[in-house]
């Protein structure tokens, strides 16, 4: 079974693009949950041109009242992110390399400069938080990871969600299950994102060892298509599935 944690972002935005509380963010976590969601992923931002700092507490609070339910919070490791982690402390704290003018998350850390992250680590390390963080599909990176300290990965896996020839969907396929092995190996929770979708994530997880996807702006474009609650029902089914690798 892969948890299937759902990244509310995209709401979010929807509802600062109006400057008013429409959409309004905590009834859709709500929902998602009594849904069956096992995980909410928020990543705010500087700017919070989505998720505003404010949302995450908030979200923490409803949480906190579904057993078994995590909440990953997601970002760049600066002063306002690790105040934010230590008032909050998340199941799940994911460090990601993003630029403050970045649309979004497009690469995994330089794993071979890793001072930013280390000292993330070293500030992270009186919280009782699952501390992952996001890499590139290259087996190296996951060896890497375990030496700085973390406790798990996310894969990023554009590279496989973008691919259309089948040569390369399998080439891109491989290089995340090297990496998922791994990062098995080396004792770490896998989990995955960006871009996946009701398309492309039942392959991959046949595939590879994943043990949570987070899923936001393709989930958010299907809920449009084709309605939320059916959205839901097809993620849980596809990980769900009972699989021999």
């Amino acid at each position: 079974m892969t948890r299937l944690s759902v990244n509310v972002n995209k709401i979010a935005l929807i509802r600062n693009s109006r400057g008013r509380d429409f959409p309004n963010l905590e009834y859709f976590v709500e929902e998602l949950l009594k849904m069956g969601v096992n995980g909410i992923t928020v990543h705010p931002r500087p700017d919070e041109r989505h998720i505003k700092y404010s949302d995450v507490y908030q979200i923490s609070k409803i949480i906190k009242t579904y057993p078994g339910v995590e909440l990953n919070i997601e970002g760049y490791p600066d002063k306002k992110f690790i105040k934010l982690i230590k008032e909050i402390i998340p199941h799940q704290i994911t460090l990601v390399p993003d630029h403050p003018t970045q649309l979004t998350s497009d690469h995994g850390w330089d794993l071979k400069d890793p001072a930013i992250i280390v000292a993330a680590v070293k500030e992270l390390s009186d919280v009782s938080s699952r501390l992952a963080l996001f890499i590139e599909p290259n087996k190296d990176d996951a060896s890497l990871a375990k030496q700085i300290g973390v406790d798990a990965v996310e894969i990023y896996t554009e590279q496989y969600a973008n691919c259309t020839v089948k040569e390369d969907i399998d080439q891109a396929v491989k290089l995340v299950a090297e990496t998922s092995i791994v990062a098995k190996n080396e004792g770490l929770v896998v989990n995955a994102g960006h871009d996946l979708s009701l398309e492309n994530l039942d392959l991959l997880l046949n595939s590879c060892s994943i043990d949570e996807v987070s899923i936001g702006h393709s989930f958010t474009v299907e809920c449009i298509k084709i309605g939320m609650k059916e959205v839901v029902r097809r993620y849980l089914d596809i990980c769900n599935k009972d699989r021999v690798k």
